[in-house]
């Protein structure tokens, strides 16, 4: 699951707030255990992903670098390249 989560800072374009959600959706679900939670924790999950968003959010708006701008095509092609040596064809 933590596979999915990918790096979001300091990229051109910068992260859109679906990125964040998504990441701290994944986030979420690996410590908690649950793929989909039961209706009886739905809402405890919701509110969690939705504070863990809203942290990675003020995260990534604060911080600063002095390195280059990573390219999504050319940090994707790296991965899977990675990916590839990893796992084989």
């Amino acid at each position: 699951m933590c596979r999915n989560i990918k790096l979001l800072f300091n990229f051109d374009p910068p992260v859109t707030e679906a990125e964040i959600r998504a990441a701290s959706l994944q986030f979420v679900r690996k410590i908690s255990g649950f793929q989909k939670p039961s209706k009886a924790n739905e809402t405890a999950f919701a509110a969690a992903v939705d504070e863990v968003a809203a942290a990675s959010t003020r995260l990534l708006t604060s911080l600063e670098t002095n390195g280059p701008i990573r390219n999504r095509e050319e940090e994707a092609a790296k991965a899977r390249a990675r990916g590839e040596a990893r796992f084989g064809d």
